[in-house]
């Protein structure tokens, strides 16, 4: 049943069939034609994959993050980023990375942050004259980080699937998302000064206290949301529900930026935003279903602890996997298909879950930026009007930057674990 479904799924990506059909559709052949499972198992185990209270935190995030898209914040937040790394050469492609930063902190989807901040920010870098491929790069590259540092949807996804606490998880993506944007803040300084761009950055530059007081509002959001899940005040789900009624505030009453006749197309969005990852869950879920049942996990679980016989071997192999899996398959797909074969041979090895979940993302939050099917790019690539192929050249710059950053994180788990062992 295992080799049928694997054919089908591959025969299903290549022809180009959306990833949760894909999963559903190699599903119900292997129920139909290669076990003894009534087909009634389909619905069933895709309502129990979805039956976890903590995915209530997904529709929720969405939607706070697109009522602060609406609401203004973009603006601000990028005027606040300008007034701190403006005033040097590249500054404005710092900028960039920095307000991904702080937005990610509000959105939690890399996509988001990338449409939000990208279609104020390429703009104006290539009016300062950076070339608009450089432009895009920067913006897909600094954009995931939306994936990292907390809230983050994936993050809420490898916590579900593999039980393990989500609380932890996202205090462990503060010390990656963290590495990751000053790794890229320090590229972007010295290439910027090697290649001359970014001269006249520090025009339309506001003063900080000035931009600060414009952006305040914004900047509680992700204190209020961290600060009340480690503060025990309430879980990472009514954290979500939180985030909703305070990006509501601020857009609406603070800043005045968020109408009623705003509020359609936002719901709009943010529902079929949810119905995708919904169904790509449901999906995982059956299909995980039928190969935890096909006694698959054990066997790779055997075989990986017969081939490897160190945790450091393990994770490079794991690494080189992800890589390539993240580069074909959409990040929350493979997460919820991988995590629960790969988390307990990692535990097995002496590698705690949540150090392991942080790898998974940024193994797989890499694959955003990596063609043929890295979403960030698509994005980057709709808000600047070229095609991936002209992004590419200065895109590997930035890969290998967060390739750099994966193998410090791989390998020194107190990035990921330190704030982690000092709260818990």
């Amino acid at each position: 049943m295992n080799l049928a479904i694997g054919l089908s799924l591959v025969i299903l990506f290549a022809v180009g069939v959306p990833i949760a059909v894909s999963i559903l559709l190699a599903s119900i052949i292997g129920i139909e034609y290669f076990s003894r499972l009534p087909l009634l198992m389909v619905p069933q185990q895709m309502f129990v994959g979805l039956d976890h209270f903590p995915l209530m935190a997904i529709p929720f995030f969405i939607l706070a993050g697109n009522l602060m898209a609406g609401g203004g914040i973009s603006s601000r937040l990028v005027d606040l980023a300008k007034s701190i790394v403006g005033g040097v050469q590249g500054g404005l492609a710092m900028s960039c990375v920095l307000t991904c930063m702080m937005f990610a902190a509000v959105s939690g989807s890399s996509v988001a942050t990338t449409f939000a901040i990208g279609a104020i920010l390429i703009p104006a870098m290539v009016r300062h004259g950076y070339p608009k491929p450089l432009a895009a790069s920067i913006q897909a590259s600094s954009a995931e980080l939306g994936v990292l540092i907390p809230p983050s949807i994936p993050l809420i996804l490898f916590g579900v699937s593999t039980n393990t606490s989500i609380g932890q998880l996202f205090i462990a993506g503060i010390g990656p998302g963290l590495l990751i944007g000053g790794a890229l803040l320090v590229f972007l300084y010295v290439f910027c000064k090697l290649r001359g761009y970014g001269l006249q950055d520090r025009e339309d530059r506001s003063e900080f206290l000035v931009a600060f007081r414009r952006a305040w509002a914004a900047l509680l959001m992700p204190v209020v949301v961290i600060g009340g899940i480690y503060g025990g005040v309430f879980t990472p789900t009514e954290a979500a529900a939180v985030a909703v009624f305070y990006a509501l505030v601020v857009g609406g009453l603070v800043y005045r930026e968020l109408t009623l006749a705003d509020l359609g197309p936002i719901l709009r969005q943010s529902v079929l935003s949810t119905a995708a990852v919904m169904l790509i869950i449901a999906a995982a879920a059956l299909f995980s279903f039928l190969i935890s049942r096909s006694g698959l996990p054990r066997e790779v679980a055997g075989w990986v602890t017969a081939v490897f016989d160190s945790p450091w071997t393990f994770l490079l192999a794991v690494n080189i996997l992800l890589l390539a899996v993240g580069m074909f398959i959409e990040t929350g797909a493979a997460i919820l298909v991988l995590a629960p074969i790969l988390t307990p041979i990692a535990i097995q090895f002496g590698i705690h879950p949540v150090h392991f979940g942080l790898v998974m993302v940024v193994n797989l939050a890499l694959g955003m930026i990596t063609p043929p099917l890295g979403v960030n790019l698509f994005a980057a690539c709709a808000v600047a009007k070229i095609s991936i192929d002209q992004m590419l050249p200065h895109l590997v710059r930035f890969v290998l930057v967060v390739l750099t950053c994966l193998m410090a994180i791989t390998y020194m788990p107190w990035i990921s674990m330190g704030l982690v062992n000092l709260l818990y």
